[in-house]
């Protein structure tokens, strides 16, 4: 049992069911619910099968356990220092184990999407790919490391989109939103251990108002302004509160906080994206995630 929940740990059960909302926000964005509202909480019309929102859903969770298990791998030496609770440091799962354990969930993820479409194949294999070169040789960079972290949020975003076949070419500007957001949580993150940098947590505080406004611009293109500022007021006041906490007092712990905070509201982000091109039953799906992620944080590490 206790092997057993350590692999587990490794997985970071609570950051997977963000990327659920992730798919499932770009599902909404691409239409693929539009009109469906009435019938959605029982199934909806027969025309409308759900068939591909499960194997996307299957290809993102794979995709994410396998990126944030082969991290592990490549951080156990320094990992052996800064962390060595961690089942890999610990030696409680060895390093080829949770090699082996990563790639079977990449191999799972690619094959998933692909049963879909090759489009959704495709993207699945640029997540991998960006995961694994963002864990072996950009995660210390201080400009390329961000920004490939982000990529790999971006191109989670479009792995849903995809479930409209074309809808990526027409959308692909919108990854650029969620590079920007985790790009700033991986800023603060490298503060995690040792403490952080005021400059730093002030520039992740702009990317953060920059995301906010322009999820916000969508809702009032699309005129969904009310549910669209509930769930963006919601999502600033869960990363906003604990990142003034850590300017004030940047160490470590206050840091870990707002990166834990960070990570966890992106299922509000992720509403609010859904809210915002009308998809409102989504929108309550995704926050219902909200809760599950919350517990599981209590019970798993998140970074």
């Amino acid at each position: 049992m206790k092997k057993f929940l350590g692999y587990i740990r490794l997985m970071r059960p609570a950051n997977v069911v963000t990327a659920i909302a992730d798919v499932l926000a770009g599902m909404a964005i691409a239409g693929y619910f539009l009109g469906q509202q009435d019938g959605f909480w029982l199934g909806g019309p027969a025309s409308l099968s759900y068939i591909p929102v499960l194997l996307i859903c299957i290809a993102t969770i794979c995709l994410y356990a396998g990126g944030i298990i082969l991290n592990d791998v490549f951080d156990a030496e320094l990992d052996k220092i800064e962390r060595p609770e961690r089942p890999i440091p610990s030696g409680l799962i060895s390093r080829n184990a949770a090699a082996i354990f990563g790639g079977v969930f990449f191999f799972i993820a690619i094959f998933a999407a692909g049963l879909y479409s090759d489009e959704a194949r495709y993207l699945a294999v640029a997540i991998m790919v960006s995961c694994l070169v963002y864990d072996k040789y950009l995660k210390h960079h201080a400009v390329f490391g961000p920004l490939n972290m982000g990529l790999c949020r971006g191109l989670n975003l479009l792995l849903g989109i995809s479930i409209v076949p074309g809808m990526v070419q027409q959308l692909w500007y919108l990854a650029i939103i969620p590079i920007l957001y985790i790009a700033a949580i991986t800023m603060i993150s490298r503060g995690e251990v040792h403490g952080g940098n005021k400059n730093t947590l002030y520039f992740a505080a702009a990317l953060y108002l920059l995301v906010i406004g322009c999820i916000a611009g969508f809702g009032i293109r699309n005129s969904q302004v009310p549910l669209t500022a509930f769930f963006l007021v919601l999502f600033a006041v869960m990363i906003f509160i604990p990142l003034f906490r850590a300017m004030k007092d940047p160490t470590g712990p206050n840091i870990g906080k707002a990166v834990k905070s960070g990570v966890i509201a992106l299922i509000l982000m992720n509403a609010a994206w859904a809210s915002a091109f009308g998809i409102w039953p989504v929108a309550i799906v995704i926050t219902i995630l909200l809760p599950i992620s919350l517990l599981l944080s209590k019970a798993f590490a998140v970074t």
